[in-house]
């Protein structure tokens, strides 16, 4: 059995939900705290035993390309200064893995996105992280629990959730039955269904394990909701030819994508740090006595 060397991150999306920002600045460039979101997620990667990083870009992007890279100008403005804790940290970033970019030219949906690093992922099964979904588990990161389900079947495995009823119509829906513990074998795929058309509330999220088999299946897939390929489509004409396993990720789930979700990421990760969290929750304590000062005054 080949083993998993590679993930494939598309960050070609312009963000639009965080616009003004993202006008010049990749979403997936955002910070959390002192790191971009990209950051922690090229970490749960490496973490799993990821080598080679392939980036499906957008010519918006080039800021994603200039992080990971060296940047011998400021190294020597630190070498300067005596600061070589910093320098140390940026070569750390830079030496993670070995970082490959290609340009997914017109956006046609995450299947297209995938479809795109056929050539530099080649015939072997591969990951699939999305660059704006962070799994926090300190003890086993999100990808590495799907990895080691492939190495146990041999076979595609996809990340999913639990997902209240009423939301089911904002993500790709599996049912499936149940083999092991939290590890399903698929029998449908849906994207984006109504409450009506949904076969679970099991939620496809963004961490993939796929056979180099999934090329072909989304060469064979028609364009689907929205105008895109999608890759639940994509999924959906392999599972014709071969079984695909889902697997319920343990750990916090943060979705970086929609502000809420980010402002959630900040606060849970600031608490988190121990130069922050006792100013950080102090903070927050502050913040809703004068919330609660201002709702009686208003009643």
């Amino acid at each position: 059995m080949k083993k998993i060397r590679k993930a494939v991150m598309p960050v070609a999306g312009f963000g639009t939900r965080f616009l003004p920002a993202t006008k010049s600045t990749p979403k997936e460039m955002m910070p959390l705290i002192d790191k971009p979101i990209i950051h922690y997620i090229v970490e749960e990667a490496v973490k799993s035993g990821i080598e080679t990083i392939i980036f499906v870009t957008g010519r918006h992007k080039r800021a994603i390309e200039d992080y990971f890279d060296y940047y011998p100008e400021l190294e020597q403005a630190l070498i300067k200064s005596g600061k070589e804790k910093e320098i140390e940290m940026l070569r750390q970033i830079s030496d993670m893995a070995e970082f490959v970019y290609i340009r997914q030219k017109q956006q046609l949906g995450l299947g297209h996105a995938v479809l795109t690093a056929a050539n530099l992922v080649g015939d072997e099964p591969f990951a699939v992280l999305l660059g704006d979904e962070i799994i926090k588990n300190d003890e086993k990161p999100g990808i590495k629990q799907l990895i080691d389900i492939y190495y146990q079947f041999g076979k595609s495995v996809i990340g999913t959730m639990e997902v209240p009823k009423e939301d089911v119509s904002k993500y790709g829906i599996v049912a499936g039955k149940e083999v092991m513990n939290g590890i399903k074998l698929i029998e449908s795929l849906v994207e984006k269904p109504s409450v009506e058309e949904a076969p679970s509330t099991t939620a496809i999220i963004g961490r993939y394990v796929l056979t180099p088999n999934i090329f072909d299946a989304l060469k064979e897939t028609p364009v689907g909701r929205g105008g895109e390929i999608q890759l639940t489509d994509g999924l959906s004409k392999l599972r014709e030819k071969e079984v695909i396993y889902a697997k319920d990720i343990e750990g916090i789930r943060h979705d970086t994508g929609n502000k809420l979700g980010y402002i959630e990421a900040i606060i849970d990760f600031a608490l988190d740090r121990e130069d922050l969290k006792d100013e950080v929750f102090k903070m927050i304590k502050e913040k809703c006595k004068e919330m609660e000062k201002d709702s009686v005054e208003q009643n």
